[in-house]
């Protein structure tokens, strides 16, 4: 009882919290929010399967994921795409699992599943009404022990990932600039992969590669299961040592990236030409920590304050006022081994690069100097709490950052200390996170140009003014 009136003066506070924010009743100083810590509970399998749940009866309803601990960085040499090709193929299933038994599961019950891939994880997650979580958790453990990996499955899975290379990437007017920022700012980090993939790649992969792939990551001891909902902790540990306790141990180990990002020495420009650009873009990197850092809180708010709505503030400078793009944003995109700081502007017509970038290095030499205001900060504050706390207002949100802090920041509690070490930070903070990895650092710029541009003679550079030192 004393776990259910938790989780019920979490929801109310929570519901008190954005009520707060969306009527502008929350001041610069005003006190932190306390949020009662959610009771985390953690075993692990024989086979190395890591097991974290969160009980909460307010819905008859459970999510499950199962995050696996390799991303588009695990990918073989010159073979970029395979997690994600893996995501499609783990829906294929094997002799005792249809092809179509999630949608049962899921769909077929007022439920949902998916999966997604990123640089460092794949994620597997499902909602069902909670007399679903154990045919779930079957299924979940019958595709982890063995998957129907032939000629046939794997052609038809390889065939939609190319396709949708060619939606999202090919189709897209700034597809193949999204995919230029990594590729031309990391050196030497397999982070410059794409995850999604590449069609000549793909089509030079082998079946034998795609199946030692999948008993090389696809394991127990590189998973990690995430439970949160309506369930009975009795029946979860009985249903979990039943089907995944099942699975062997591989006697391997599993290989883990070991490149270090070289510093960079010089500045670099990459300049590129598609004749899909309807106009100018360009982008600015710098090289990033980790996400495990302790520098993170204070950059996510930067993120927040620079690019986060219209009236941030390089939205209302660059776009509203000065009129010289007609998008920007600012990215923290930070991983588990390291991260970019992401400025990306799409010009106004009539508006060239050279111009856009002073404009654009005035605003940072003005945060690296001037910092941040009690305005801006707040607000940053108040969007990124709004969303965290409705994050926690569902089971599948909070076993998203549950998995998230579990596997990525390596300590499952950060998920009850995030809001409180965003809602400690100062704007001295972020002035002095922002100098750490922007002044005098060396950045990486990326043009994207109208092909029709090619032709026409290259404008001089403008010089960078103030960034050369760290501002004290």
């Amino acid at each position: 009882m004393r776990y259910r009136s938790a989780l019920l003066t979490l929801a109310f506070v929570v519901r008190s919290f954005i009520a707060t924010i969306e009527a502008g009743e929350l001041g610069p100083t005003s006190p932190a929010v306390a949020i009662p810590p959610l009771a985390i509970k953690h075993a692990t399998l024989a086979n190395g399967l890591q097991i974290y749940s969160i009980e909460d009866h307010k819905s008859p309803t459970v999510a499950v994921q199962v995050w696996y601990h390799v991303g588009s960085k695990d990918d073989p040499n010159g073979r970029s795409g395979f997690a994600h090709l893996f995501e499609h193929m783990m829906f294929k299933g094997n002799e005792h699992l249809k092809p179509d038994t999630f949608e049962e599961l899921t769909e077929n019950v007022g439920g949902e599943n998916n999966a997604f891939t990123a640089a460092d994880m794949t994620v597997y997650h499902e909602v069902v009404p909670s007399n679903y979580l154990e045919p779930i958790l079957w299924a979940e453990a019958e595709r982890m022990s063995s998957l129907a990996i032939n000629d046939a499955n794997f052609n038809s899975e390889r065939d939609v990932v190319k396709e949708e290379y060619r939606q999202r990437i090919l189709a897209n007017p700034y597809g193949e600039f999204s995919l230029a920022l990594e590729q031309k700012s990391f050196a030497a980090h397999p982070y410059k992969r794409p995850t999604i993939g590449n069609i000549a790649e793909l089509d030079a992969s082998q079946l034998s590669e795609v199946r030692a792939f999948h008993s090389t990551f696809y394991r127990p001891d590189n998973a990690t299961l995430i439970v949160v909902g309506d369930f009975k902790p009795g029946e979860l540990e009985t249903w979990t040592k039943k089907y995944f306790g099942a699975i062997a141990k591989p006697s391997d180990k599993i290989p883990r990236v070991r490149v270090t990002e070289p510093a960079r020495k010089e500045d670099a420009v990459s300049v590129m030409y598609s004749p899909k650009a309807p106009l100018p873009a360009f982008a600015v990197t710098y090289l990033a920590p980790s996400i495990r850092s302790e520098d993170t809180p204070a950059l996510d708010i930067a993120d927040a304050i620079l690019s986060e709505g219209e009236s941030s503030r390089l939205y209302h400078s660059l776009v509203y006022e000065q009129q010289i793009a007609t998008r920007v944003s600012f990215s923290a995109d930070l991983r588990e081994d390291l991260g970019l700081l992401t400025f990306r502007l799409v010009l106004a017509s009539g508006k060239s690069v050279p111009e856009a970038e002073k404009a654009l290095d005035t605003q940072i030499d003005n945060i690296l100097k001037n910092g941040v205001t009690e305005d801006e900060l707040k607000k940053a504050k108040n969007q990124f709490l709004t969303e965290k706390l409705r994050e926690l207002q569902t089971n599948n949100g909070k076993a998203s950052a549950l998995g998230e802090a579990a596997v990525i920041y390596g300590d499952a509690e950060r998920m009850n200390t995030d809001l409180a070490k965003l809602q400690a930070v100062t704007g001295d903070q972020v002035k002095n996170v922002l100098n750490k990895y922007m002044a005098g650092k060396k950045r990486v710029v990326i043009e994207y140009l109208p092909e029709a541009m090619k032709s026409a003679a290259a404008p001089s550079r403008p010089e960078k003014s103030s960034q050369s030192q760290p501002s004290r």
